[in-house]
């Protein structure tokens, strides 16, 4: 099956978000993939489905900048 014919709804677009960023996503329909611009990743669309793990996006490049940092998880305070 060719996955780069999906085409992601776009009430679902709207409501899907970068796991690690909460910013908001791009589909690339060329690469069939979601693209974060803030976190500078791509997450893979297979068969339809997004895969919005980490661990399966890849690094893109923007325009030459750095990506920018994420924020450390906040202590617990007793």
């Amino acid at each position: 099956m060719d996955n780069r014919n999906n085409v992601i709804d776009p009430k679902l677009l709207e409501l899907l978000a970068c796991p690690l960023t909460k910013g908001p996503l791009v589909f690339d329909r060329e690469h069939n993939e979601l693209v974060s611009r803030l976190a500078h990743l791509a997450y893979p669309v297979r068969d339809g489905i997004p895969i919005m793990l980490p661990s399966e996006a890849r690094p893109i490049e923007d325009n030459g900048s750095k990506p920018p940092r994420l924020p450390k998880a906040r202590q617990r305070s007793r």
